[in-house]
């Protein structure tokens, strides 16, 4: 059905983060699972005639890095500390086409420890033969997200992820194509889990996300005391027995408005 322009959720106070910067040291990726099939980043490449299969080294790939050359601030970091870095968002920081470039990326990583890089996988089982040698229990800096859209995939990747050495790990169900049970995973692991988050599909042929999925994942977090976050509603959502189509530029503050942000403090402690 049409989007009608209505408030699918009560306006309120939302206090929102700094824009990160995207760093995408690589692009192109493969499709491995049923989240990767209406992929933005494929999507966006057939527009300009690109093979999104063509894992390529970018010309942003010593982003993090780059100083002035010339004037007040010749020799300064153009990024300063504190900078949150997207990582690798056209591609997945794991895959295997990009092994020969990793070992540089993890140096500048490495040497930007002021700073902040946050990556997202459907590849946890390369991770721990892709860690930098002087990884030891991890960089602090870092935060890896495990991405899981349905049941076979949260069964399949999150033993795998949840076990390795990672300071800061989160769990990202996009796009969530079904109710997921994290009980048991939040249930050994919640003190190990930075965040859930969900989020709905984008795109002309995006799925179908329900909202009833996303709120039995943030009881399941607030149950073990998980921050959650409802990040974007997707272009079709489910709430109740209707289905809204919503456009891109609302699909974010749709999901904030919500009001499901949750930061960890579970009933126990209230």
């Amino acid at each position: 059905m049409p989007y009608v322009q209505e408030e699918l959720f009560p306006e309120e106070t939302v206090i929102r983060p700094p824009h990160p910067v995207s760093w995408n040291c690589w692009h192109g990726c493969t499709r491995i699972s049923p989240g990767c099939a209406h992929c933005y980043v494929f999507r966006r490449d057939a527009e300009f005639g690109r093979d999104t299969s063509v894992v390529r080294k970018t010309q942003a790939f010593r982003l993090p890095v780059q100083k002035f050359r010339t004037g007040p601030e010749k020799g300064v970091y153009k990024y300063p500390p504190g900078t949150l870095f997207y990582t690798c968002f056209t591609s997945d920081f794991f895959h295997p086409d990009a092994d020969g470039w990793r070992p540089e990326a993890w140096r500048m990583i490495r040497e930007r420890s002021d700073c902040s890089f946050f990556m997202v996988t459907k590849r946890p089982e390369r991770i721990a033969g892709a860690l930098p040698a002087d990884w030891g229990a991890g960089y602090g800096h870092v935060e890896i997200s495990c991405t899981c859209e349905n049941q076979r995939m949260t069964d399949k990747r999150l033993p795998v992820f949840l076990k390795l050495p990672i300071p800061r790990k989160s769990v990202i169900h996009e796009p969530m194509l079904e109710r997921i049970n994290l009980r048991p995973y939040l249930r050994e692991y919640a003190d190990q889990i930075c965040s859930v988050s969900c989020g709905g599909e984008s795109g002309p042929d995006a799925r179908i996300c329900d909202f009833a999925w996303v709120l039995d994942t943030h009881m399941q977090c607030v149950e073990f005391g998980v921050p959650f976050h409802f990040h974007q509603t997707g272009a079709r959502l489910r709430k109740g027995d209707r289905v809204y189509e919503i456009p891109r530029e609302l699909q974010h503050e749709q999901a904030r408005k919500a009001g499901l942000e949750f930061t960890g403090k579970s009933l126990g402690d209230l």
